[in-house]
């Protein structure tokens, strides 16, 4: 590599570390509104992917299990700097509400911020977001009325029977209805993405996966270590969970609350503060393992939840390529697609407008933080932090 070369690959890394850090800073809103952050910033702004293969890793990282969002973060910095920038990616976007929920996790008082004003406000940000994306989204994934239909059945259906694995239903059926209805509507000419990650790579992260997901918990079975004891239920619930960061509390609450690890009302002060904080909510693992085991806990029950999601994206990616080409796969992505648009308007509504809009003043600013993004095109950051300060205007004159 020359010396040129090796230049622009540290630019090309800090680029992706500013870029990831500034949305772990600003990200609020859960998973949904994640996706929404990273489509303005890196999609509409920064032009590192085009709509339809942004579209696509969404549509992968939805089957496979996982924080979605996070996942979706690590496969747009590993297309822009190999393996080393979707690390760069992910600590970027991750680490500020590690460190927020350790020193949170240190400093553990019995106090509650559910109703603080900022949350509230925050709250009202993410659903101007959300309206958003799914605007987007929706023109781009649902250009014809058969895609429209399954988009508003799958909504129809997610708000009827909200569930991890009714999600995860709608998608697989989405996807065997575009098989069928989409797939003469195929693309000839698909714009090829660069990714610096082989084949055999990506076949030998598969199977790192699952000798993990064996060796784990016999080894922990033969020894009494506890950060072995923390890696293993981390990990196995990284790699088991489908549906995002609020489906992994009941499977992580399964296993240290009965268990001792923590008390009930531990477990509650966290989870509290981790819808507090930007970035993913799996790093709700970090204050469980500072609670455990201090900050080393906190380390290594951090790996363990996220390193499953990192394994599967490096097994998928280099494979991506070569499917987008085949009718049959594009007509499952165009259902698959469509499908998404419908469970992300469904999750506008709830949680999102259902927790965040309670009052005509509410939906008021909902409206002009909407009218910024949209109209006025003003960055996502900035109007995180108009919603702040105009949660706090309200307030006052109310």
């Amino acid at each position: 590599m020359s010396e040129k070369q090796k230049k622009n690959k540290i630019q090309t890394l800090l680029e992706i570390l500013f870029t990831s850090t500034k949305l772990g800073l600003t990200s609020f809103g859960g998973p949904i509104a994640h996706l929404a952050y990273f489509k303005d910033e890196y999609i509409d702004r920064r032009k590192w992917l085009d709509d339809k293969t942004y579209a696509d890793i969404i549509a992968i990282c939805q089957f496979l299990p996982g924080p979605a969002s996070s996942q979706v973060g690590m496969s747009i910095g590993m297309l822009r700097g190999g393996l080393l920038g979707g690390l760069i990616s992910w600590l970027g976007f991750t680490v500020p509400s590690i460190i927020v929920l350790i020193v949170f996790a240190m400093m553990y008082q019995t106090f509650s911020l559910e109703d603080a004003v900022f949350i509230h406000s925050l709250k009202i940000v993410a659903a101007s977001v959300v309206l958003h994306a799914l605007i987007g989204m929706g023109q781009k994934l649902t250009p014809d009325k058969p895609r429209i239909a399954i988009a508003l059945v799958a909504a129809t259906i997610m708000l009827l029977f909200p569930s991890a694995w009714m999600q995860i239903l709608i998608i697989v059926g989405a996807g065997l209805l575009g098989l069928r209805l989409f797939k003469d509507k195929a693309e000839s000419k698909v714009q090829p993405f660069s990714i610096n990650i082989s084949k055999k790579l990506g076949v030998a992260s598969l199977g790192t996966l699952i000798s993990l997901l064996i060796l784990l918990p016999l080894l922990n079975r033969m020894s009494d270590n506890p950060l072995l004891n923390i890696f293993d239920i981390f990990f196995r619930v990284g790699s088991l969970v489908f549906g995002g960061g609020h489906v992994v509390l009941p499977m992580i609450e399964r296993e240290v609350v009965p268990s001792g690890l923590l008390t009930a009302n531990e477990f509650l002060a966290g989870y509290g503060m981790a819808q507090a904080v930007p970035g993913p909510l799996f790093t709700f693992s970090s204050y469980l393992g500072t609670m455990m085991e201090g900050v080393t806990g906190a380390i290594v029950a951090t790996v363990g939840i996220f390193l499953p999601s990192f394994l599967l994206i490096v097994a998928a990616l280099p494979f991506l390529n070569e499917l987008r080409k085949r009718a049959t796969f594009q007509g499952i992505l165009m259902g698959v697609n469509a499908s998404v648009v419908g469970i992300l308007l469904a999750a506008f509504y709830d949680p999102v407008i259902s927790s965040s809009i309670f009052s005509t003043a509410d939906f008021a600013l909902a409206v002009i933080l909407f009218g910024l993004l949209n109209i006025w095109k003003i960055p996502a950051w900035l109007v995180v932090l108009l919603g702040v300060i105009g949660g706090y205007v309200i307030q006052f004159i109310s």
